[in-house]
């Protein structure tokens, strides 16, 4: 007789999440087998009989989204998308943590099929479920019809205690039970362990209470080992439509090893091969066995996914009468599952009104905003309690809501951390193209989720205004220095700071079009000139498409100006104060250096001035990073100290944002 029939073909396939995930985390000689080991009864459970998915089409619209919030039991979501049918082998479950594999140490979306957001940081997945719940609510209110459910399928989420020991949680959370997010449920893995040992040395609170009082329902699992208590929690959770789902669920971490179960030691790091070979012989495994998979759980795993996949199958044939019911939604659906913009959506652009007097970026990206809403209707934003200041709110829709699930605007409170995370979230789903938005010194709250929309190749967009010592009397906890340096330090982020409307519209384009990484709005509170591009040069014609181009042409130019956002104005008054003292100089406008970088050298070249001249850079910020574009003799006119509470005019004159101070420093280099 053989081993396996000692065991049910339930109990052999949860053991066979274990194993995989103990030896994978073994042969790297690194990771985190305990959390896997623990809960496998969970993610057997969910692949097996909960979810909705189907591995060979890991796209399909309406399939149920998993987040595995704890992201460092990446080889629990690994071992269960193998056994699942996903494009995950053998192989690359034993190459965990190698170079070049599919199977990196925590998950990353776009790597591996069925991995729906990069996790790893704490407080992020759930954070980003939040978004991916707020998404499904938003394009069933849009798509569904009466017998056509055509957007109808739940998150879940595994979240570990350091998940909700993070702010970034509690915030996304909080708003989840505000909104009523009744399709979003989370299993809470309660193990009472962290790295440094019993979680009560930080940790004592009463997750359930939280949860109770955010407007949650909460529920309890007093052994993750028992299947039908699973089963019934989640039946109860789904029954509950108007409230987000918490389960509390009790496990014990490195389930079945011999000395290290429960404790900190099965937590962040290998079991040891000894250690292995006895937890196996107590889970009735052939101890000398590795990455194994009986044959009777690859039957088992293969009947399941079938099962699973039904449901899309199903799915597809009620999409056939929706087509024809609703041929003009279904074209939409689908076109904005593709993440292709409507046909003619630069008509907001070409049909805008564009002012000719002074006008704060900030106001100009609002009336494009508004613009913009009626062309691309899978457009929706929000902000951090600040649209009045922002200019962002949508104003042919409304707030979405609890009891209104049409709106274009979401209300995320004071939640920048969250509200990236969410925003996230909501791009990682599909159909929707959201923004948010707060003051740009904010953005140091939300420098996680940036990168991790960087990292996972999301189009999301954060605009963010107030964008320098410009913005006055708040005073320097509100003016930024440092930060266009730093965001424009992350690989794959595009920031823009236009100098006008012209040059914002450019950028909410380039924003709309870019679908594999984020682009940031830096916009101003003051008013800025319209400028007049007919005295430009190179690039002129395409201006901030191209990220950089030559504003205004000068024969003979001994020096280039080069400038971004509020000073392309200083830029332009000391070109002429420097050609009335009989020095030539041009003014480049650079509001993106990212996009400029993509552009040919040649282009760059003549738009920076070829080899020759003095170039000069302007810019109300961090000085740091524009020697690469001046070069080591050039000039840099920034700002490297904090700024100060005082008239936004007089802040600059101090701080040297003016064209005598440009035409001074000039002369003084040119002797």
């Amino acid at each position: 007789m053989s081993w396996t029939a000692a065991l049910s073909v339930e109990e052999l396939s949860i053991h066979t999440i274990r194993t995989l995930s103990m030896d994978g985390v073994q042969k790297a000689e690194s990771g985190h087998p305990g959390t896997p080991m623990a809960l496998a009864p969970l993610t057997y459970l969910l692949f097996a009989e909960a979810m909705r998915y189907d591995p060979k089409a890991p796209d399909w619209a309406d399939r149920d989204r998993f987040v595995l919030s704890a992201g460092h039991a990446s080889m629990l979501i690994y071992s269960s998308l193998h056994l699942a049918g996903y494009d995950l082998s053998l192989q690359d479950l034993k190459d965990f943590r190698q170079w070049g594999s599919k199977t990196a140490g925590h998950p990353e979306r776009g790597v591996v099929p069925g991995i729906e957001v990069t996790t790893g940081p704490l407080g992020q997945g759930i954070s980003n479920a939040v978004g991916l719940a707020v998404a499904e609510q938003m394009l069933a209110q849009r798509f569904n019809r009466p017998g056509h459910e055509v957007v109808d399928h739940h998150t879940y989420v595994i979240c570990s205690d350091g998940d909700l020991m993070e702010g970034v949680a509690y915030e996304a959370c909080s708003l989840a039970g505000h909104l009523g997010l009744g399709k979003l449920i989370c299993f809470y893995d309660d193990n009472e362990i962290s790295i440094a040992g019993s979680t009560d040395l930080a940790f004592t609170e009463n997750v359930q209470q939280r949860f109770d009082s955010s407007g949650w329902q909460t529920l309890r699992v007093e052994d993750i080992n028992d299947l039908d208590a699973l089963r019934s929690v989640l039946a109860e959770a789904k029954a509950d439509t108007q409230r987000p789902t918490m389960i509390l669920t009790r496990s014990v971490i490195g389930y079945g090893s011999p000395h290290k179960a429960g404790t900190a030691g099965a937590h962040g790091e290998p079991l040891g091969e000894k250690e292995v070979e006895a937890t196996k012989k107590a889970y009735g495994w052939p101890e000398d066995a590795t990455f194994l998979v009986p044959d009777e759980v690859r039957a088992h795993f293969a009947a399941k996914t079938t099962e699973r996949a039904a449901s899309h199958a199903e799915w597809k044939s009620g999409w056939s009468g929706y087509a024809q019911e609703h041929a003009d939604l279904a074209r939409e659906f689908e076109r904005g599952q593709s993440g292709e913009l409507p046909e003619n959506w630069l008509r907001a652009f070409r049909d805008h009104d564009f002012p000719e007097k002074a006008e704060a970026t900030r106001a100009s990206s609002g009336s494009i905003i508004q613009s913009l809403a009626d062309a691309v209707p899978e457009l929706v934003g929000g902000s951090a309690d600040l649209d009045p200041s922002t200019k962002t709110f949508i104003k042919s829709s409304t707030n979405f809501s609890r009891d209104d699930r049409s709106g274009r605007n979401i209300q995320y409170g004071v939640r920048e951390h969250g509200m990236g995370a969410i925003c996230n979230g909501m791009m990682a789903h599909g159909g929707l193209r959201p923004f948010c938005s707060t003051f740009f010194v904010f953005s140091d709250y939300m420098r996680p989720t940036i990168r991790l929309a960087s990292l996972s190749h999301l189009g999301s967009i954060f605009v963010f205004t107030h964008d320098s010592i410009g913005l006055g009397e708040d005073g320097p906890t509100h003016q930024p220095i440092e930060h266009l340096a730093s965001l424009r330090a992350i690989p794959g982020v595009h920031t823009f700071r236009p100098a006008d409307a012209k040059e914002t519209a450019e950028a909410w384009e380039i924003a709309l079009r870019r679908k594999t990484g984020p682009t940031i709005l830096v916009l101003s509170r003051q008013g800025l000139p319209q400028q007049d591009r007919s005295g430009g040069g190179t690039g002129a014609d395409k201006g901030a498409l191209r990220g950089g181009y030559v504003l205004k042409e000068a024969k003979g130019a001994a020096v280039t100006l080069i400038a971004t956002g509020s000073e392309v104005k200083v830029a332009m008054e000391a070109a002429e104060a420097l050609a009335a003292a009989g020095t030539a100089a041009r003014v480049v406008s650079l509001p993106c250096w990212e996009t400029f970088a993509e552009q040919d050298e040649a282009y760059r070249d003549s738009v920076l001035g070829g080899s020759g001249g003095l170039r000069v850079s302007i810019e109300a910020g961090s000085t740091f990073g524009w020697s690469q574009l001046v070069g080591s003799d050039g000039i840099c006119i920034g700002s490297d100290r904090f700024g100060a509470s005082a008239p936004g005019g007089t802040n600059m004159e101090k701080f040297g944002f003016t064209a005598d101070n440009v035409v001074s420093c000039v002369k003084e280099r040119l002797g």
